[in-house]
């Protein structure tokens, strides 16, 4: 019943824009719109009423409203009343849940927890890295629907905060991904004082939900009690944020991360924007007045809008210190107008490889009174050089797109790299009391970026140093300074 009244309620909006059409266009075009119209509502009506079987009116309607927007760019979506909370849920950054990250093991049919959230109700009930979840009220994993298990999951586990979510869940080694580690024995290399070890046990509990808020802003890894560490460098005070995606309290993250640093004695900093696919363009004008105090950010151009250009404030901006920039092919959207805006006024140098190239800027608009929602694009976006940041479909690699990184500092990834940089970033994102365990594991991208700041802060050094000195002492650095290069080594830094 619901279908059919929201079909009919699409089917009257349209039928209501050609009469608002009528109003603004001149008379040939109210005629092709009434006629096009026309054609739309006679097909979906003789398909209604005589197609060999009985077919969902919602069904065709969305298929429709997929259909136009399908000659559209692919960032210009439909958002049906199904998918709009999960949607509102990425922009808010907040859920009724019991704060856990898992995966799907397809081979074993195992829903496993990468990590619980700090302080989360699934933390505090116990649950923790490694976990098996073997049922989610009463219904067990491995019967999930085929390729739909983590959405069954997902559905399961969600809910009003207040509410009883009842598991079933099976408790492992620390890693939880190691079989030929016993019951109850450590893993190799294991430290009794280190090491957690936890008899493979299966427990049933119930757990509350509550909202759940998910961090965008993170640092390298978690200190024991739960927050992030951002001093990636104590002993040269260099900071290291990681920005997962833009979201309405991204800004605010971010101001606090830096305060902390700021507190820290931070001297430099690392922003890793890789992987980053954008998010709110609010977000990311507010992260890039942290760090420019003057000019312009970014401007946005739309077919029917106006021209409106975003300019930076003095007032709380954090300068005095060099920056570094990480990004790769997956940085997009919003990840380049921040990198953009910081390459452009020369606050940070770029570092990794050429991101994405999404320049078109997308609006939320609401359709059936709320109850779902198109997602258009409605303009887009020029970083303050005025360089084009879009990729177009027929771009090759030698047009103007995305962000590059600044020459000298181009780092490469390979697929192998990449999976390899995952998998290390997945464990040291694991929260422990431990800590994240050794790895040998060495990115290149992060050591480049290291290497800009460490340079930066020893020529400011050495300057200082320089200044402070008497003249004869000068002299001996003179004749220093004209020894063959290429002694300088980066120092090798234990976190990765």
């Amino acid at each position: 019943m619901r279908n059919s009244a929201n079909a009919a309620w699409l089917v009257c909006l349209l039928l209501s824009a050609t009469l608002v059409w009528a109003k603004v266009s001149s008379a040939e075009e109210n005629n092709e719109n009434y006629e096009l119209m026309r054609l739309f509502v006679d097909t979906f009506e003789e398909i209604d009423r005589n197609y060999v079987k009985d077919i969902d009116r919602r069904d065709l309607i969305e298929a429709a409203i997929q259909g136009m927007l399908s000659k559209l760019d692919p960032y210009s979506n439909y958002i049906s009343p199904e998918d709009l909370a999960s949607f509102e849920q990425d922009v808010q950054q907040e859920f009724g849940g019991i704060g856990i990250q898992v995966h799907f093991d397809p081979e074993r049919r195992e829903l496993i927890v990468m990590t619980p959230l700090p302080g989360s109700p699934a933390y505090e009930a116990g649950i923790r890295a490694g976990d098996r979840i073997v049922s989610i009220e009463g219904k067990e994993v491995v019967e999930f629907e085929l390729g739909k298990e983590l959405n069954t999951a997902v559905l399961l586990l969600k809910g009003p905060p207040g509410q009883k979510v009842k598991l079933t869940v099976r408790h492992e080694t620390p890693m939880g991904d190691s079989p030929e580690v016993a019951e109850g024995e450590k893993p190799d290399g294991a430290d009794d004082a280190n090491v957690e070890i936890r008899k493979a046990s299966i427990e049933t509990l119930e757990v509350t939900r509550d909202i759940i808020k998910v961090a965008t802003v993170m640092g390298d890894r978690y200190n024991p009690d739960g927050t992030w560490n951002f001093m990636v460098n104590p002993e040269e005070k260099i900071g290291y944020i990681r920005l997962s995606h833009f979201s309405r309290n991204s800004a605010s993250e971010m101001q606090a991360a830096l305060k902390q640093l700021e507190k820290e004695g931070m001297k430099g900093l690392i922003l890793d924007l890789r992987w980053n696919p954008g998010g709110l363009l609010t977000a990311a004008v507010e992260i890039s007045d942290l760090f420019v105090d003057s000019g312009k950010i970014v401007s946005t151009k739309g077919r029917n809008t106006q021209e409106r250009t975003w300019r930076a404030k003095k007032r709380g901006t954090f300068t005095g210190f060099p920056m570094a920039v990480l990004v790769n092919r997956f940085s997009a959207s919003a990840s380049e107008i921040l990198s953009a805006c910081l390459q452009d006024h020369a606050r940070a140098v770029v570092v990794g490889e050429r991101s994405w190239g999404k320049g078109s800027v997308q609006n939320v608009i609401e359709l059936e009174e709320g109850e779902s929602a198109l997602k258009l694009t409605t303009a887009s976006y020029h970083r303050p050089s005025g360089k084009n940041i879009h990729r177009f479909p027929k771009a090759t690699p030698e047009d103007e797109w995305g962000v590059m990184p600044d020459e000298g500092y181009e780092v490469m990834f390979d697929t192998k790299q990449m999976l390899d940089y995952r998998r290390f970033r997945s464990e040291r994102d694991v929260l422990r009391k431990e800590g994240p365990p050794a790895s040998d594991y060495v990115d290149t991208q992060f050591l480049k970026a290291l290497e800009f700041v460490h340079s930066k802060l020893t020529s400011t050094e050495e300057q200082k140093k320089a200044e402070e000195q008497p003249p004869e002492a000068k002299s001996a650095e003179k004749e220093a300074a004209e020894l063959p290069r290429g002694f300088f080594v980066v120092p090798r830094m234990t976190v990765l």
